[in-house]
């Protein structure tokens, strides 16, 4: 069974690179990761350079982009759900789910603002920690592990920890 793990931040947050590099160094670890991407308004074309394009180059098995018109992957289908997405992909290591905030899994806020913070108040249930590379907080964030967005290897750990504590 896959553990999930999601990344949820306003745009330009830095989800799409912290999930890539995360990639990355979960690989390089011996797992097998999916991702799964929130494409909320319908946006998505296959073209060079689109988010899940660099999810696929940074080496995941499996790269899901769900909009309220389909699934990418190979078949059409109206309003996807994420659990029904992720059981496909159980015998992965892995699932990585970019945006869906609203979902009830286990998520990381990443946010490189003060106006993108208020992600951690958003999300129902909290955050399992956060990822910024902000160094001046209006808040307290000792509640939460936090790790700069550049420390892939740190965040990489945390999840690994995390999972066992499942």
């Amino acid at each position: 069974m896959a553990y999930c793990i999601g990344f949820a931040g306003y745009s330009d947050s830095g989800k799409t690179t912290l999930v890539a590099k995360l990639i990355v160094e979960m690989k390089q670890r011996g797992y097998r990761i999916a991702v799964m991407k929130h494409d909320a308004h319908g946006h998505y074309k296959e073209a060079a350079g689109t988010d899940s394009t660099t999810f696929v180059e940074s080496g995941a098995e499996a790269v899901v982009t769900l909009s309220p018109d389909g699934i990418h992957a190979f078949e059409k289908k109206r309003n996807p759900s994420l659990e029904e997405q992720i059981s496909a992909y159980a015998h992965l290591d892995y699932v990585f789910i970019e945006g869906f905030k609203k979902e009830k899994h286990p998520k990381i806020a990443v946010f490189r603002t003060i106006e993108q913070s208020e992600i951690i108040h958003v999300l129902e249930p909290g955050p399992i920690a956060i990822a910024t590379d902000m160094d001046n907080f209006n808040f307290d964030l000792t509640a939460f592990p936090s790790f700069d967005l550049n420390n892939i290897r740190g965040l990489a750990d945390f999840i690994e920890q995390y999972v066992k504590s499942y």
